[in-house]
């Protein structure tokens, strides 16, 4: 049993990594844990920025239950990065359980998203522990817009777009295919579950501060969806998004049609094995460390109600630094801290909307929001 009250899962990955990375700013002891112990070893040490004056350990350890446990058995929170976590996640959420540990995840796999609250929420609130997975900039930056709006009362309807730039990693893209190969995409209507068209495809949304428009997809529904069900302010939520490079954004319903027509009668196994592949064909690199004058990310959020409007675009860079910050902020806080709600709940129920807006702005990684009201 380790000392150490932090493990980051995943730790090897291009976002477990940045994890790594914000823990050692915020001063707290890691384990950095995946399957491969050589693995985690030089890419800690070549990929994280002053690692060498951060306190960590290094596990290798196998991806199942019991192995799981015995590894966070004195941990206070786990913080997972090993997706497809519709796959992958229930072992490490019932491991957590089973050794008493705060969960945080970086998905917005729907189907996940809803197993958690299903499944795992009330055993976890029972033990008074937070089951939050979703925190990371394609989310929880938009929940803050979304939240900032909310503030003004009567306010029902959230229309949701997020846009960032740069390429998905490996292992995101590989999420995207198998996402699309088993489940449908959701939005909230009347506090009801709607699947997206299939069919529908790119969809232009006008994006603020350009004049071109840019191609959104609805990305596996996202998890905003989840978060509002049980807000009792929000009847309706929609939630697009993709990437600025329109090029690519053309690509993606190919690929992923492509991918689904190929698959569509192998076995589970097979299929997993296809659609691994097909994402290394996509994207076989780790992307290059982000570059804030090209990774751009960008939030707006349109709120309405019967009679009062306000609108919320958060500019920023780095969407995956974000995604780190964000968990690593999230472990700084729970070690000091109950989280604001136990059990179920997005990184804006946990800690608070204005707290992670103010952690975000002070490492400089988004501005400060521009929030237009009428009511």
């Amino acid at each position: 049993m380790s000392d150490k009250r932090v493990v980051v899962y995943g730790a090897s990955g291009y976002t477990g990594r940045l994890v790594c990375e914000y823990l050692r700013e915020y001063n707290v002891p890691f384990i950095a844990a995946g399957r491969s112990e050589d693995k985690l070893t030089e890419s800690l040490a070549s990929h994280v920025a002053g690692v060498e004056t951060a306190e960590y350990e290094i596990v290798a350890v196998e991806h199942d239950v019991e192995s799981l446990t015995r590894l966070f058995e004195g941990a206070d929170v786990v913080l997972n990065t090993v997706g497809p976590f519709s796959d992958l996640g229930p072992a490490v959420v019932e491991a957590c359980l089973a050794a008493g540990a705060h969960y945080t995840d970086t998905t917005g796999e729907q189907d996940w998203l809803v197993t958690c609250d299903e499944q795992y929420g009330a055993d976890f609130a029972a033990a008074g522990l937070l089951l939050s997975p979703g925190i990371a900039q394609m989310y929880t930056t938009g929940e803050i817009a979304a939240q900032l709006c909310l503030e003004t009362p009567g306010l029902d309807t959230l229309d949701i777009a997020v846009f960032w730039g740069g390429s998905p990693t490996i292992a995101s893209t590989r999420t995207i295919l198998v996402n699309a190969a088993t489940s449908a995409a959701q939005y909230l209507e009347q506090n009801t579950y709607v699947p997206f068209d299939p069919e529908a495809g790119l969809v232009p949304l006008v994006v603020p501060g350009q004049h071109e428009l840019a191609l959104s997809l609805p990305w596996g529904g996202t998890s905003h969806p989840v978060w509002f069900k049980r807000d009792p302010r929000v009847a309706n939520c929609k939630a697009q998004g993709g990437v600025f490079n329109a090029a690519l954004m053309h690509g993606v319903p190919q690929i992923v049609a492509a991918a689904l027509e190929a698959t569509k009668d192998m076995s589970p196994e097979d299929r997993d094995a296809a659609l691994t592949e097909t994402a290394l064909q996509v994207m076989n690199v780790m992307p290059p460390r982000e570059n804030p004058r090209v990774n751009k990310s960008l939030d707006s959020v349109h709120a309405s109600g019967p009679l009062g409007r306000a609108h919320c675009v958060i500019h920023g860079n780095s969407n995956y630094k974000q995604t780190g910050l964000l968990q690593a902020y999230a472990a700084y806080s729970l070690l000091q801290t109950p989280p604001l709600r136990v059990g179920f709940a997005s990184g804006c129920q946990a800690f608070g909307h204005r707290e992670l807006l103010g952690v975000l702005r002070a490492f400089g990684l988004v501005a400060e929001p521009r929030l237009t009201v009428q009511a």
